[in-house]
């Protein structure tokens, strides 16, 4: 259903290998699940490379998808994104905000609550910090 390939928003990207429909479950977001304070040591690592890793699942536990993870961790940001986020049973699922058409990146809205360090590219002229 998606492949990874170079991205024009940044890096690499998720594509869609077939159309898609809304609330499609598309792939869950793996990796090593850690805590919040462990989570905070490794992201000023990623941060300084450009990228976010880490997704809060709960107030306390956190999946870090640069340590098992999947195609998930290639979804870029978008502040206009055509997928969305449901946690269900302690799993992270992308899902289909929207139909999705063959090609298209898939993209979902990252919704930091972090120091706002990474300049979003989804747009030109997105002022946004991630």
């Amino acid at each position: 259903m998606i492949t990874r390939r170079k991205s024009r928003i940044h890096g690499w990207g998720v594509y869609a290998t077939r159309d898609i429909a809304k609330n499609t479950r598309i792939i869950d977001y793996a990796g090593e699940k850690i805590s919040n304070q462990e989570s905070l040591k490794r992201e000023r690592r990623y941060i300084k490379r450009g990228h976010i890793w880490c997704f809060k699942l709960t107030s306390r536990t956190v999946v870090d998808a640069a340590v098992g993870g999947n195609l998930a961790r290639f979804i870029n940001h978008s502040c206009r994104p055509n997928c969305y986020i449901h946690i269900a049973d302690h799993t992270i699922w992308i899902r289909a905000a929207r139909a999705i058409a063959k090609g298209e990146e898939l993209t979902y809205d990252y919704s930091t609550d972090g120091e706002g360090l990474i300049p979003c590219r989804c747009r030109r002229g997105c002022q946004r910090l991630l």
